[in-house]
């Protein structure tokens, strides 16, 4: 808030439109860490009667939220400003000091926390087994890819405004400046774009990723006991919750203890392989006897 506060100054005191773009730029992360916050206390609430699988995806709903604020807050406030300056009559000079020496603390303390986002991605990615780009592509927590692209987009949105008030300064041509507004109001719209689109994958209902179900076949094929495996469905819950249904054939002669034995271990064995399968629903059942004539 601190940063924003400074570029909306720093705006004032220039006119710059592209300062004004970082400022709402800054507005709509600090809002987004909010409702980030906030989707994380109302998703760990116990499961209960109404909600029986409990509030996870309390944090795919206030993702897409943030997008939608990003859209509005951002994206459509840095383009409808940079289309008005370009459109106004030209102003006297502009002061460029100030707005570089508020870029250059933001480009520090933006670096810093995707530095900090960067290394916290890495060790998860390592301990989930997966690639770098395929965790970020295929994580289910939205802190992860929101916290990461917000940083990467602040950078970039900093890099485009230091670019167009640089060259407003070199050329003394008012377009650099009011473009530079524009650009960053078309990168706010990718950032929203592609949160919403992620959420929207999420609350949809999405399956668990290939080397969770994969992982799950396996666990499953591994019973002797286990003829065939008819179907298997997977569901998300929350960031760390995955619903698992399948529906086997067991192999002829178990009684009704064994049969409920194996449940328990295939219940087991599921939530081993897979640790954030919080639910298992089997339906277990001997294939009919061969009738003789």
């Amino acid at each position: 808030m601190t940063i924003a506060v400074a570029k909306i100054v720093a705006g004032v005191l220039s006119g710059s439109a592209a300062m004004y773009a970082e400022a709402a730029h800054s507005l709509a992360d600090t809002t987004n860490q909010s409702f980030l916050l906030y989707s994380i206390g109302l998703s760990e609430r116990p499961p209960d009667e109404g909600h029986p699988f409990g509030s996870g995806r309390e944090r795919f709903l206030w993702t897409f939220v943030a997008a939608v604020g990003t859209f509005l807050a951002g994206a459509v406030f840095a383009i409808g400003w940079g289309v008005y300056e370009l459109l106004r009559p030209p102003r006297a000079e502009t002061e460029f000091l100030v707005p570089f020496a508020v870029l250059g603390l933001s480009l520090l303390t933006e670096g810093f926390s995707w530095l900090r986002a960067l290394r916290q991605t890495r060790t998860e990615a390592r301990r989930e087994r997966l690639g770098y780009l395929g965790y970020v592509r295929l994580s289910r927590d939205p802190n992860v890819k929101m916290v990461l692209f917000e940083d990467s987009a602040a950078l970039i949105g900093i890099a485009l405004a230091a670019l167009g008030i640089g060259l407003q300064a070199i050329t003394g041509t008012e377009f650099w400046d009011p473009a530079a507004s524009i650009a960053i109001g078309a990168l706010l719209i990718v950032v929203a774009f592609w949160m919403a689109r992620d959420a929207r994958y999420m609350l949809v209902g999405a399956a668990a990723r290939p080397d969770e179900r994969h992982a799950l076949e396996e666990a499953l094929a591994d019973f002797p006991e286990v003829q065939e495996v008819r179907e298997l469905l997977t569901l998300t819950l929350g960031p760390n919750a995955l619903l698992v249904g399948a529906r086997i054939d067991l192999a002829d002669g178990l009684d009704a203890d064994r049969v409920e034995r194996v449940s328990d271990e295939i219940d087991a064995r599921l939530r081993e392989v897979v640790p954030d399968v919080t639910e298992v629903f089997i339906d277990a059942t001997p294939p009919p006897p061969v009738r003789s004539h």
